[in-house]
């Protein structure tokens, strides 16, 4: 745990209450003190829920701390039991709450015996995980909790459906374009027909979990939520699933290309007809519904020439996007990340081929000095990029979680999928300011309104400009004095000048000029 004004993925708790407020009839109680219940209020706002969220707080006070946490945690559990009616419960600790390392296990176990739903634990480490990680784990605890369920009570269908058939896993509440991107792969899976035999958890029903095998195989769209349930099914009952993440046209035709090998394998003892042949499908989809594709060869895509990007965000969306800006559109990304250390490793093999530069951290302020030290022509990451942008002038796209209102769009705004191409190409161009744009800017004084921010965001990076060089500054030509002052700072960091003369200035041109 550490303290910080900004996280780029929230604490374990949050992604537990993802994860049962994104089924059907289920209800969380989080044993927290005051304070840590907001989950409630920003799932309302951001997803404009009309419907109250399905999560109560049982309050750690003064009480509970006097007299012990039992009587209050079963009673809050056998009350939302009898209001509610829901089908399963799940009780949280927040980080805050676990300090007081109560069982709350045995809470649990002695509040299932009494009340008419089904009870569990969230069994996540709350001081070693975030929010992500605690996400994918609790929905494969309630998966497996509910198929060995099953299994006891000898109620489990293994008997795959006779067409084919997939189950979508890691669509969850506050998720990025999770929506928008679930419409697009019911979609896609139509086409290639392919029935829907799930989607967990939005919108799922605990009590279907059990037909979760009846499926030919599972489709992960996000690493970062579904992959351990996609495992867990593997492991036991033999199901493969895809997570190649369907956003970009390479990708989507690889994703495609993996869904056929599965049915082809599953169909030669069920289908006597022809096997599927998509390669019809994926040619059509990226010649004529994918305008991106059409883009990259354009005359437009060409003003990316030269121009430099800097990608961040989580490993799923980040690692794709850099590949769709160096693969198809042929932009140089100097420096890609991700917040997601415990997929460091993954991420890491898919994109160590299309950048110059890998970071893996936390910090937004690490994010930020790099950021300002390559002085990229555009960025492309989480809303905190977006501010830092602002700081630098340098424009911003935002492309990835922690989710915020402006990703919660009223119109259809999909990564994933052939319209997914489209939704992203946009942003991509629109982030560049491309052509004569910067120069007529400069002409007009659309830059010289306010002083030229040193490009750099650690206090210890700062420049100081003297009178004299300031003075010299102002009589170069408006359209490229902003130019000089940034390659003059560039220089003087480089050398580790922090006092910016007229010397320095004069020795930055023959540095450039060489």
């Amino acid at each position: 745990m550490k303290l910080a004004h900004w996280m780029y993925a929230g604490p374990a708790h949050i992604g537990t209450l993802r994860v049962a407020s994104s089924f059907k009839n289920v209800h969380a109680i989080m044993h927290a003190p005051l304070g840590d219940d907001y989950f409630n209020v920003m799932r309302s706002m951001l997803e404009r829920e009309r419907n109250f969220t399905p999560a109560t707080a049982s309050i750690v006070d003064r009480h509970v701390l006097a007299r012990g946490s039992r009587k209050r945690v079963v009673d809050n559990i056998l009350r939302k039991d009898k209001e509610e009616g829901p089908d399963l419960i799940i009780l949280t600790p927040t980080c805050t709450s676990s300090i007081l390392q109560e069982d709350l296990k045995n809470f649990v176990d002695r509040a299932s015996i009494i009340s008419d739903c089904n009870v569990i634990f969230a069994d996540v480490d709350h001081y070693q995980v975030n929010e992500i990680q605690a996400a994918d784990r609790t929905l494969e605890q309630v998966v497996r909790y509910y198929l060995e369920k099953s299994h006891r009570q000898e109620a489990l269908d293994q008997f795959v459906t006779d067409t084919p058939s997939v189950n979508i896993i890691g669509i969850l509440t506050l998720g990025f374009h999770n929506r928008h991107d679930c419409r697009e792969l019911r979609r896609l899976l139509k086409d290639l027909d392919i029935r829907i035999n799930q989607i967990i958890p939005e919108g799922g029903s605990v009590e279907d979990l059990k037909n979760l095998p009846k499926a030919w195989f599972n489709l992960i769209p996000y690493r970062e939520v579904g992959l351990m349930t996609a495992m867990y099914l593997n492991k036991e009952f033999g199901m493969p699933y895809v997570s190649t993440t369907p956003m970009g046209a390479v990708d989507m035709a690889e994703c495609i290309r993996q869904i056929k090998k599965y049915v082809d394998t599953l169909a030669a003892p069920i289908l006597s007809s022809k096997r599927v042949d998509y390669e019809s499908y994926i040619d059509g989809q990226t010649r004529f519904v994918s305008q991106a594709a059409w883009f990259s060869r354009s005359i437009d895509c060409q003003n990316f020439t030269g121009k430099e990007t800097v990608v961040f965000g989580d490993a799923t969306h980040a690692a794709s996007i850099t590949k769709i800006l160096a693969r198809e559109m042929g932009i140089r990304v100097s420096c890609t990340g991700t917040y997601c250390k415990h997929d460091a490793e993954w991420f890491k093999e898919q994109i160590q081929d299309f950048c110059d530069e890998i970071i893996i951290t936390d910090d937004h302020a690490e994010v930020g000095d790099i950021i300002a030290r390559v002085e990229p022509s555009a960025i492309f990451g989480t809303q905190m990029e977006r501010h830092i942008g602002k700081r630098l002038e340098i424009p911003c796209g935002v492309i990835s979680a922690p989710a915020h209102i402006q990703n919660f769009s009223l119109g259809y705004r999909p990564f994933l999928g052939y319209e997914g191409t489209n939704q992203i190409a946009d942003p991509v161009y629109n982030s560049f300011a491309l052509g004569m744009e910067d120069h007529l800017l400069e002409i007009f004084c659309g830059h010289d309104t306010k002083e030229i921010m040193t490009k750099s965001l650690s206090t210890d990076m700062s420049l100081i400009w003297n009178p004299e060089s300031q003075l010299e500054l102002n009589k170069i030509p408006r359209f490229v004095r902003d130019e000089v002052k940034r390659n003059t700072e560039k220089f003087a960091r480089r050398k580790g000048i922090f006092d910016v003369t007229v010397e320095v200035m004069h020795a930055a041109k023959e540095a450039l000029s060489t």
